[in-house]
């Protein structure tokens, strides 16, 4: 390690001395975003990009102008959700979100390929600089709250996002496996290393409720849901169930048509945040 120079903008090392605040990015100049939320998981496949598109629907109906940065650059999931098949529009000024039909703006690498199928087979340091991107480059105009969905993990991409755009918190997606809630507390600790509020807890595939009797059944093992957050010091807990018709309006697009109060105090919890 050379000697220090005091001089971070052309430093590499990470040392006590470092402001986090000063790699952050400026928004585009025609851009006015308030409150930035990420939602985040320790790994893949526990339904973070379906609570981004929950908590946004939420928060659109309760009135405010939502957006989504879609920051999984690898496995974009976002557009789908929201039937999105229309390319971002682009002028020298910047990049254009695109609308879904209730008025949500949207930015994901799917809405600037040529096909939603093909591949991004980038290097990590170009993935990083493509989020970035969305933030700095992307004409997001007035909005209330953005959500990011972040890559699962705790690598390069949600290290960039955290060091580059100013989050106002995160929202932790986890499932019932103990393995699971193993690999969240590691997406905690990291969040805390960087002093970014832990919003709430979110328990994807709580349960799957009896349409006959009403019944809770703990189809993937007993919740660990209130256990984790108690541990992780988390007051906010939300449970989703397995829900066949939920699943299937996402499949079909139509995410802004779901019916549900599981998130509503999530959501409650956003819209008081200070």
């Amino acid at each position: 390690m050379s000697e220090c120079t005091h001089d971070c903008s052309n430093c590499g090392e990470s040392c006590a001395s470092r402001d986090p605040k000063s790699f952050l990015e400026k928004p585009h100049a025609l851009s006015n975003i308030k409150k930035v939320i990420g939602v985040v998981s320790g790994k893949g496949g526990v339904g973070k990009s379906l609570i981004t598109g929950l908590m946004s629907v939420l928060t659109s109906r309760a009135g405010y102008k939502t957006a989504i940065l879609d920051a999984d650059i690898t496995g974009p999931s976002v557009p789908k959700m929201f039937n999105l098949t229309k390319r971002a529009e682009t002028d020298d000024s910047g990049i254009y979100p695109v609308k879904t039909k209730t008025g949500i703006d949207v930015m994901s690498i799917n809405l600037l390929l040529e096909e939603p199928t093909d591949p991004v087979v980038w290097r990590g340091p170009v993935i990083a600089g493509a989020v970035k991107q969305f933030w700095t480059d992307v004409i997001w105009g007035d909005v209330d709250y953005m959500f990011i969905d972040m890559p699962p993990g705790t690598g390069d991409v949600p290290l960039t996002v955290y060091q580059s755009i100013p989050i106002d918190g995160i929202i932790v997606v986890t499932s019932p496996q103990d393995l699971v809630s193993m690999i969240v507390g590691k997406a905690v600790k990291m969040a805390q290393m960087l002093d970014i509020p832990i919003l709430g807890l979110v328990e994807n595939f709580s349960y799957v409720q009896c349409p006959d009797c009403g019944k809770k059944i703990e189809a993937f093992g007993k919740s660990k849901a209130d256990k984790a957050a108690e541990d992780l010091g988390i007051d906010t807990v939300c449970k989703l169930p397995v829900d066949t018709k939920l699943a299937s309006a996402c499949d079909k697009g139509m995410i802004e048509l779901f019916e549900g109060d599981w998130l509503n105090l999530m959501l409650k919890k956003i819209v008081t945040m200070k």
